[in-house]
């Protein structure tokens, strides 16, 4: 019988924080993806519950969570946060579960306070410099912005691109946007920030001297930013990280059963869900 959920919020020197929470035992905290919430997690915390004590916290500015200064925004501050949530709350020792800007800000945490981390998941991380990704920035920082040239420029062009066939790719370009304006948060962290902002946070040097426990999960299908920024993530360590998991990046978060696999994989003794 799945456990009930619980919501929490905290006031932070930053913000407030809102967080899901369930169950009892070793403590994982997920931390959300680009284009989520902590409500990411929820059907996966239902599962873990009755052998974890799950928290699912929303990054500042995303969610329900909320930034004092809603211009001023980096991984640093998400990191700081997340410590002082943490020492609030008194979890003491925890494994990391985290995707896209979740990861990045989870792997800062991890070089931080190694002592506290049991064991770092991640899977998409951001804050590595993927080759194969090396235009993303420029591409998506024409379209992010609220006033940016890319809008007023679709603008224009819409009745003249209608009229050359070109609705299928003005529909998908007016999606994309939405969704970006949709996670501003998102936007300022990625694309939005200035290149030497994002650069001075970027995890190349750090992460070879890392001391925690990391798997970088490959699920068997990927999409190409997720497989890009896999590759160059795991390509920083001397050890081997990367995690081929035997289900595809859409069904992953649904599998608790590959999860509670990998969790054990880091030293975390419990019964995986579905076994007695």
């Amino acid at each position: 019988m799945a456990l009930p959920l619980r919501n929490g919020r905290i006031r932070l020197s930053q913000g407030s924080l809102f967080w899901r929470e369930v169950g009892s035992g070793p403590t994982i905290v997920f931390l959300h993806g680009n284009w989520a919430d902590g409500s990411q997690w929820i059907p996966l915390m239902a599962q873990l519950g009755d052998h974890f004590h799950c928290l699912a916290p929303d990054l500042l500015g995303f969610g329900e969570s909320s930034r004092l200064r809603p211009t001023d925004y980096s991984i640093a501050l998400q990191a700081q946060s997340l410590a002082e949530y943490l020492e609030r709350i008194c979890s003491r020792s925890i494994i990391l579960v985290a995707e896209g800007v979740g990861a990045w800000t989870a792997t800062r945490y991890a070089q931080s306070h190694p002592e506290q981390v049991r064991g770092l998941v991640v899977i998409a991380p951001e804050g590595v410099s993927a080759p194969a990704l090396k235009q993303r920035w420029r591409r998506t920082r024409w379209l992010a912005g609220r006033w940016s040239l890319g809008a007023m420029g679709l603008m224009l062009f819409g009745p003249l691109g209608a009229m050359l066939g070109q609705q299928r790719w003005l529909r998908r370009t007016w999606q994309r946007r939405r969704q970006l304006r949709d996670y501003e948060a998102t936007c300022r962290l990625l694309f939005l920030r200035r290149r030497q902002d994002l650069k001075a946070e970027r995890l190349e040097r750090q992460l070879p001297e890392l001391l925690v426990p990391v798997k970088v999960l490959q699920p068997q299908r990927v999409s190409p930013t997720t497989h890009a920024l896999n590759q160059a993530y795991s390509n920083c360590f001397q050890r081997q990280v990367l995690q081929p998991v035997p289900v595809s990046e859409a069904e992953l978060w649904n599998a608790p059963e590959v999860v509670a696999e990998i969790l054990q994989d880091l030293g975390v003794n419990v019964i995986a869900p579905g076994q007695s």
